[in-house]
């Protein structure tokens, strides 16, 4: 260990799990014992970029033992990575230049997508990569004697990793669900008509599949406490986007912010030291209120009504819809 967060890691081994997704088995590079986790947890793993850069990426750990101690004392751990065409440079590090033996630098395991032990059901959703926080999840409840089920949706099940070891641990409380077999994505609404009063959601996967499972939720009536979610990857600038100006009301700055970048980056870099945590649009812990504009609401966490009222973002990841925000900052 590097410090009280950092430790050095030995990649012990590399397997192709499928044309898409590679899977590394670490190791502590000095043989020292890894610290525990729970199920849910992540660790941050420091990248070179294409340009020389380091940059960090958050990997959930995976676990199929439903020992109750597996995840206590770890002998390594293990992580799966979607090589992303073009992404911003990660993925394309994992899959094309780490190789076994290499070392790595990773941040001690954190947890922001724990499953509870409640009484009812554990009802996980996957989508594709985002599976891998779900197998720990679901070991954990096997482990525990709690009732879960899940249904994993990928494009096809040559692409959906782990699809085997998920059908050993959970037999039939899984199912599959393949786009190509399909035809269409699952349907969300049949899914929550089949969840009990009891039952809570554990989402994990692309942003649309979340959308459509909270609005569905919201809908209903569901308190957010039953909807558990985490985005496996930070928002992207998306076709359209453009420079954006953004006047901070308390201070009078007025910042500029290009399309790749996002409200939040460029409050950093002029000297503001605003509230932030995952920067995925998913905590909340980001939210500004909003003076004048309108807005381009990409986060997961505000309810369609304070969507509609106009006077929060979550600066992670939102935008305007037009040239001009006013925030109260």
């Amino acid at each position: 260990m590097n410090d009280n967060s950092t430790l050095q890691m030995r990649v012990v081994q590399a397997n192709e799990l499928n044309p898409l997704i590679r899977e590394f088995r670490l190791c502590a590079a000095d043989g020292a014992p890894l610290p525990g986790f729970t199920a849910g947890s992540h660790v941050r793993v420091r990248v070179r970029l294409a340009d020389g850069s380091l940059d960090w990426r958050h990997y959930s750990l995976v676990n199929f033992s439903p020992a109750p101690d597996a995840t206590a004392k770890p002998a390594e751990y293990v992580i799966a990575v979607r090589k992303e065409e073009p992404g911003r440079g990660g993925s394309q590090f994992m899959h094309m230049r780490l190789v076994e033996g290499d070392l790595l630098t990773i941040e001690a395991p954190t947890n922001q997508f724990p499953v509870g032990a409640h009484s009812g059901t554990a009802v996980m959703v996957a989508g594709g990569i985002g599976v891998t926080p779900l197998t720990a999840m679901a070991a954990r409840r096997r482990a525990d004697d709690l009732p879960v089920r899940m249904v994993y949706a990928g494009r096809s099940r040559e692409l959906m990793a782990y699809l085997s070891e998920l059908q050993a641990l959970l037999g039939s409380d899984l199912t599959a669900h393949a786009d190509d077999e399909i035809g269409k994505p699952v349907d969300v609404a049949a899914l929550l008509d089949a969840c009990g009063p009891m039952d809570e959601l554990y989402v994990c996967g692309p942003g649309s599949m979340l959308h459509a499972v909270q609005q569905e939720a919201e809908s209903r009536g569901w308190p957010r406490e039953r909807v558990h979610f985490e985005v496996f990857a930070p928002a992207l600038h998306v076709a359209g986007d453009s420079v954006i100006e953004v006047v901070l009301s308390q201070s009078g700055k007025t910042l500029s912010v290009p399309a790749d970048k996002t409200i939040l980056q460029c409050l950093i870099d002029a000297g503001c030291d605003p509230l932030f945590d995952c920067q995925r649009g998913e905590c909340g812990v980001c939210v500004v209120p909003v003076i004048e504009g309108a807005i381009d609401h990409r986060d997961h966490v505000l309810s369609q009504t304070e969507k509609d009222g106009g006077k929060l973002i979550q600066v992670c990841v939102s935008r305007a819809k037009g040239a001009r925000l006013v925030l109260d900052l």
